[in-house]
């Protein structure tokens, strides 16, 4: 669905549909692959640091996604994972050290000896969490139109489908 909205649908939108259609992408953490929350970190520091990169490195995140996989991750650590993130994003032109130390977990508890620390990007992670619950979305891909879940939309969406949803629906 990323490559199909990103590359066929999304550049035709303003021409297509002046003024009636607002596009929200919205990430969501899959809690039962653990390595999600990483990539998903990884994509919101991108997001943070250089938001006009942060569809490249998104594009550049399904390519390598793969690599990221649970049986992938298995064997490093946290912040090993984090680095391999972070070069992918120098790649498409962010700074691999102002990625990475956004995402940096440290080793050793907080002042207060919160041993939980988090890293930079916690509380923003938090924020699309609370928000995806509050509009009732628990998978992805999940789409809403005008504020509710919209079933009949798949992730096997071809561009024409697209084409067809939007002109029956965009009024």
């Amino acid at each position: 669905m990323f490559s199909t909205l990103s590359t066929s649908i999304l550049p035709s939108l303003p021409a297509r549909y002046p003024g009636k259609v607002q596009f929200l992408f919205r990430q969501q953490i899959q809690p039962w692959h653990p390595s999600s929350t990483l990539v998903h970190e990884a994509a919101t520091a991108v997001l943070r640091l250089a938001p006009n990169k942060f569809w490249e490195y998104s594009k550049a995140l399904f390519e390598h996604q793969k690599e990221f996989f649970d049986v992938n991750v298995v064997k490093e650590g946290r912040n090993e994972t984090y680095k391999r993130l972070a070069k992918l994003a120098e790649q498409v032109g962010v700074r691999e050290g102002e990625v990475f130390g956004l995402l940096e977990i440290a080793e050793k508890a907080g002042n207060d000896g919160a041993l939980n620390v988090g890293n930079k990007v916690t509380d923003d992670v938090k924020l699309m969490v609370k928000a995806n619950r509050l509009t009732g979305v628990h998978v992805t891909p999940t789409v809403l139109f005008n504020g509710v879940v919209e079933n009949s939309i798949s992730s096997s969406f071809t561009a024409q489908q697209w084409e067809e949803w939007l002109d029956k629906n965009v009024k």
